[in-house]
C-alpha cells in the first residue's frame, strides 16, 4: 500500500512526537470517493461507517475489543450466545455412547492462568484533554513504576494484569514545554479469566506474541515470509504460517493452533498488465484488465500487508504529487524511496485503487481510498484457469496437505518457539500466563451402516467408498429413460455413439432402462444448442444430454439457463473430452446414476428407525453476477428419505440470513402430505452456510420462522424439531493415536467432550476420507429440539444422513440435504442467476 495507512503504536512514544508525516494515506487529492471515478460494474458500493469500537495497543498493535453503541457484536467466537440451557434433555451431558473408543489428539493447547486471575480495566482522563493518542500514551506511559512495564492502553482504556492500590489514581506529567497534565486512572471493572473481554485479550496477546516471532499477519492468520516455499514451475511462493484463537471449551481455556498457507504469485499486477496487453492489444484492453483485476486481492511486499483491488484510475501516475498527513506535498516516486528506499521504475502505470474499511465514527464521511503501485503489488490466491490445472494443484498439494505426523510436528515447533523467544515468553509471563500441555481426549468410532439396494443390502469394507459393493446391484427404483434428447456438433458423433452405447451396457444391469434417444446434430455456438433445444423439446420429454465441445462457462450456463427457466427440462451437460479417457465406463456408470436420479429414481438407503421424519437442509450462495444471495431448500418427502423437494428463492440483500422460510417450509409440509396423506412427526433440519458471529441471528430470526409456519399448514400441527447448524471449517484438528504414531481417525470418528463449548449443544463428526493431507471434522451446533432425542441418535442420524448423497457412492463430509443444498444455489448463483422452475422441484435436477 502507498504509505501506512494508520501508525501503529511501536514501544513508547516521545512526549513531543505529534502524529504527522509517517501516517501517510496516499490519496489522490483530486479523489474522495469511488463513485467520482470511472467505474466499471457493481464494485463500488459503499459500507456505511460501523459503530465505534474501543481498540487496545497492545504493545505495537491495535485491536478491537469492544464496541461502544452497538447492542450485539459480530465475532467470530458467537459469545452470548447460550442455546444449551433452553434444552432441557442435555443439561447434565450432552456426550453420547455407542461406538468404538479411540485416543484423539488434538491441536489445542492448555493456556493457564492464576485461579483467581483477573483482568482490570481503568479508565483514563487527561487535564487538560491531550488530542493526541501517541502523545498520551507517552505520558501515561512515563509512570511505569506505577504502572509497571506490561500494559495495554488505546487512548482512553488501560489494561493491567494487577490491581492498583486505589480506586481512583492521580498522577501528573511535564511536558516538554512546561506545561502541566493531570491524569486520571478510574477502576471500571473486573473481568475474571473466562468472560468474553478476557477471551478477547487472550487472543490480542497470543496475535502480539505471534509478531514477536516475526510473523505478518495477513487477514486471520501469520505468515513468516522469511522462509517461503518456491515452487518455480508455476510461478508461484507459499508462505507457511499459522491461525491461532484462544476460547473457553468445556472446562478450560485452550490455544487451537492449525498449520496455515498463503499462496503468493512471483508475478506483480504490473507483470500482469503487460503480459495481458502483450496478449490484447489496444482493443479493449481497459476492459478487459478491469474484468481481470478488480476483486483480486493483493499483497505489497514492503510491508506485507493485502488489498482488495476496487478499481483503476488510469489518470494518476507515479509522477503524480499527493498530499501527506503533515500538509507536504510529495510524489509518489519520492515517497517510496524516502520511506520504503524502493524505485519505481514503470512511470507510466497507472495506479490501483483499494478503498479501506472504515474505522471513523461520524456518519456520511467519505470512503478511504488508497493508490497502489501495480509494480509492488503481488498477486494472491490462484486462478481459475489455475485451479483447473492439475498439475498446480496436485504440485501445491504436496506442499500444504501435510500429514498428521507432519501437521503435529509444525505445532511443536511454534510452540517451542514461542516458549524459546525471551521476549514473547516475557510477555506471556508478564500478563501472568503460560502455554501448557496439548490436549488428549477420547472419541468414539460409529459402526458402519448398511447400503440398501433394490435386491441386496450389504455392509461396505470401506464407508468412504462403496461401488464396488454394490457393482451387481439394481437400484431401488427408477422410470425408463424412454423419451429423450441427446444434442451434440458435428465432431462428436462417434463420442456420442459411444456414450450410447455404454450407457445401454451399463444401465440395465443397476435397474436402468435406456432406450434410444432422439439424436440432435448442431454446430458448436451456444445459440445453436438453445434453437435446437427450442425446437425440439416435447411436453413428454424426460431428459435432455448436451456433448459440449469444450468446458467453456459460457456454453453451459446459456443451456442450464434454457433448461432450468425457460423450458424447465432435467438436462445432463457432458463435456467431449471426458467420454475419451481411457476409465469410460466407470465415467458413464456414474452419469447413467445421475440421470436416473434427475428424471425421479432413488439409489439406496439406510436404515432410518425414526417414523414418519422429514430431513430438511438449508443453504446460502451469493450471486455471481449481481448484488443478492439464493436460498438453497431441499427437504425429504418420503419415510425413506430417498426423495426429495427443493426450492431456490432468490433475496436482494446480500446478508446470509433467510427471510424465506415460512414459504418453503408450507411447500414441503404441503408436498409431504400429498405424498404420505399426513404430515410428518418429526423434523431435522440441517443449516449450512452460516458465517462468523451469526448465530444468535439464526436463533432470534429463522428458528421463528420455521416454527410459524407450522401454524400456516393446520392450527394444530407441532411436530417434534431440531435444527442442527453445520460448519464445514473448523478450528479444531484431531489425529488418532495408534501406537504413538498419529494418523486420520477412522470414518465415523465423534468427538463430542472437551473440545467442545460448555455453552452449546456440539459435536464433531469425521464421515470423510483424506488420501492425502489431516482430515477436517465437520462441526456441528444443535442450536433448537424439543424433540429430547439423546445425543446418540442425532449423532447416528447425522452420520446416516452422510450416506444418501447420490452424486457419490460413499459418505460424504455433510448431511446429504445439505450437499444437496449447497449444489442447488452453485448452480443456481454461478451459472442460471434465476430461480428455477417449480416444475422441476421434485427432482435432483441440479446434481
Amino acid at each position: 500500500m502507498t504509505g501506512r495507512a494508520y501508525g501503529h503504536t511501536r514501544g513508547q512514544a516521545l512526549l513531543n512526537q505529534e502524529e504527522t508525516g509517517s501516517n501517510v494515506l496516499v490519496v489522490n487529492p483530486s479523489t474522495s470517493s469511488l463513485t467520482q471515478m470511472k467505474t466499471f460494474g457493481n464494485n463500488h458500493t459503499q459500507k456505511k461507517p460501523e459503530a465505534c469500537s474501543l481498540t487496545v495497543s497492545a504493545g505495537f498493535e491495535r485491536q478491537t475489543m469492544m464496541e461502544r453503541g452497538r447492542p450485539r457484536r459480530h465475532n467470530f467466537f458467537d459469545f452470548g450466545v447460550n442455546t444449551r440451557k433452553a434444552m432441557e434433555h442435555v443439561q447434565d451431558s450432552k456426550s453420547g455412547s455407542s461406538g468404538l473408543p479411540v485416543k484423539i489428539v488434538t491441536n489445542l493447547f492448555a493456556f493457564r492462568s492464576p485461579p483467581k486471575w483477573c483482568l482490570y480495566q481503568y479508565q483514563v482522563s487527561f487535564m487538560p484533554d491531550i488530542e493526541s493518542k501517541r502523545l498520551r500514551m507517552a505520558l501515561l506511559f512515563s509512570h511505569s513504576d506505577l504502572l509497571g512495564r506490561i500494559r495495554a492502553f488505546d487512548g482512553a482504556m488501560l489494561f493491567l494484569p494487577n490491581k492498583l492500590q486505589n480506586q481512583v489514581t492521580k498522577v501528573t506529567s511535564i511536558m516538554k514545554d512546561g506545561q502541566t497534565v493531570n491524569i486520571k486512572i478510574t477502576l471500571t471493572s473486573e473481568f475474571p479469566q473466562d468472560s468474553p473481554m478476557c477471551i478477547q485479550f487472550f487472543n490480542i496477546t497470543i496475535k502480539k506474541v505471534l509478531k514477536m516471532l516475526s510473523m505478518y499477519q495477513i487477514g486471520q492468520n501469520f505468515y513468516n515470509p522469511s522462509t517461503p516455499v518456491h515452487i518455480p514451475q508455476h510461478r508461484l511462493i507459499l508462505w507457511p504460517g499459522f491461525s491461532a484463537s484462544i476460547l473457553r471449551y468445556e472446562t478450560k481455556i485452550l490455544l487451537s493452533v492449525d498449520v496455515s498457507h498463503k499462496v503468493l504469485r512471483s508475478e506483480t499486477v504490473l507483470d500482469f498488465m503487460t503480459e495481458l496487453y502483450n496478449r490484447t492489444g489496444d482493443n479493449n484492453f481497459i476492459d478487459i484488465c478491469m474484468k481481470e483485476l478488480v476483486g483480486f486481492i493483493v499483497l505489497t511486499r514492503y510491508n506485507n500487508k493485502t488489498y482488495r483491488i476496487d478499481d483503476i484510475d488510469w489518470s494518476v501516475k507515479p509522477t503524480n504529487v499527493f498530499k501527506k498527513a503533515d500538509g507536504t506535498e510529495i510524489t509518489y516516486i519520492d515517497y517510496y524511496s524516502q520511506q520504503y528506499d524502493a524505485s519505481i521504475t514503470d512511470l507510466n502505470q497507472p495506479m490501483l485503487v483499494s478503498q479501506l474499511k472504515s474505522k471513523n465514527c461520524v456518519k456520511d464521511v467519505a470512503p478511504r481510498i488508497a493508490h497502489l503501485i501495480p509494480e509492488f503489488c503481488f498477486l494472491t490466491g490462484l486462478s481459475n484457469q489455475a485451479r483447473s490445472d492439475f498439475r498446480i494443484m496436485k504440485d501445491l498439494a504436496s506442499e500444504t496437505q501435510l500429514t498428521p505426523q507432519k501437521r503435529q510436528q509444525r505445532l511443536h515447533d511454534l510452540i517451542d518457539n514461542i516458549q524459546r523467544n525471551q521476549v514473547a515468553r516475557t510477555e506471556l509471563e508478564g500478563w501472568g500466563l503460560r502455554l501448557d500441555e496439548q490436549i488428549s481426549l477420547a472419541g468414539r468410532v460409529l459402526p458402519i451402516e448398511k447400503i440398501h439396494m433394490f435386491d441386496h443390502s450389504c455392509q461396505p469394507v470401506s464407508p468412504a467408498d462403496w461401488s464396488r459393493d454394490t457393482r451387481n446391484s439394481r437400484i431401488i427404483g427408477s422410470r425408463p429413460l424412454q423419451d429423450w434428447l441427446i444434442v451434440f456438433s458435428q465432431r462428436n458423433c462417434e463420442t456420442v455413439g459411444k456414450l450410447l452405447g455404454c450407457l445401454k451396457k451399463v444401465g440395465p444391469p443397476m435397474g436402468f432402462s435406456v432406450e434410444n434417444p432422439k439424436m440432435i446434430q448442431v454446430s458448436e455456438s451456444p445459440t445453436s444448442f438453445i434453437q435446437a433445444l427450442r425446437q425440439h423439446i416435447e411436453s413428454s420429454t424426460q431428459l435432455v444430454l448436451c456433448i459440449l465441445p469444450s468446458n467453456q462457462k459460457n456454453n453451459y450456463d446459456c443451456i442450464k439457463k434454457f433448461l432450468c427457466v425457460e423450458r424447465p427440462i432435467p438436462s445432463q451437460c457432458v463435456v467431449a473430452h471426458t467420454l475419451k479417457r481411457a476409465n469410460v465406463m466407470s465415467i458413464v456408470t456414474k452419469i447413467a446414476l445421475q440421470i436416473a436420479c434427475k428424471i425421479g429414481g432413488e439409489l439406496w438407503m439406510v436404515d432410518i428407525p425414526l417414523k414418519s421424519l422429514m430431513v430438511i437442509g438449508i443453504d446460502i450462495n451469493r450471486d455471481t453476477l449481481r448484488k443478492g444471495t439464493y436460498v438453497g431448500y431441499v427437504a425429504s418427502i418420503n419415510t425413506t428419505v430417498t426423495k426429495w423437494l427443493s426450492r431456490c428463492i432468490f433475496q436482494p440483500s446480500s446478508v446470509e440470513v433467510a427471510d424465506c422460510l415460512k414459504v418453503c417450509m408450507r411447500g414441503a409440509l404441503n408436498k409431504w402430505l400429498e405424498v404420505n396423506h399426513v404430515l410428518p412427526g418429526r423434523i431435522v433440519i440441517y443449516r449450512d452456510g452460516v458465517g462468523d458471529g451469526q448465530l444468535m441471528t439464526l436463533v432470534d430470526y429463522e428458528v421463528p420462522q420455521i416454527l410459524d409456519s407450522f401454524k400456516m399448514v393446520s392450527p394444530d400441527y407441532s411436530p417434534k424439531v431440531t435444527i442442527i447448524v453445520v460448519r464445514k471449517k473448523s478450528t479444531c484438528r484431531f489425529f488418532a493415536d495408534v501406537n504413538g504414531m498419529l494418523q486420520n481417525p477412522p470414518i465415523g470418528t465423534v468427538i463430542d467432550s472437551e473440545a467442545t463449548r460448555p455453552e452449546w449443544y456440539d459435536f464433531f463428526l469425521i464421515s470423510q476420507c483424506a488420501r492425502q493431507g489431516t482430515i477436517s471434522p465437520t462441526y456441528y451446533n444443535v442450536i433448537y429440539d424439543n424433540s429430547s432425542m439423546k445425543p446418540d441418535h442425532v449423532q447416528r442420524l447425522t452420520y446416516k444422513m452422510c450416506h444418501l448423497y447420490y452424486n457419490w457412492q460413499g459418505v460424504i463430509r455433510v448431511p446429504a440435504p445439505c450437499q444437496y443444498a449447497f449444489k442447488l444455489t452453485t448452480l443456481v448463483a454461478q451459472n442460471v442467476h434465476r430461480e428455477p422452475d417449480l416444475e422441476l422441484a421434485d427432482r435432483l435436477f441440479f446434481l
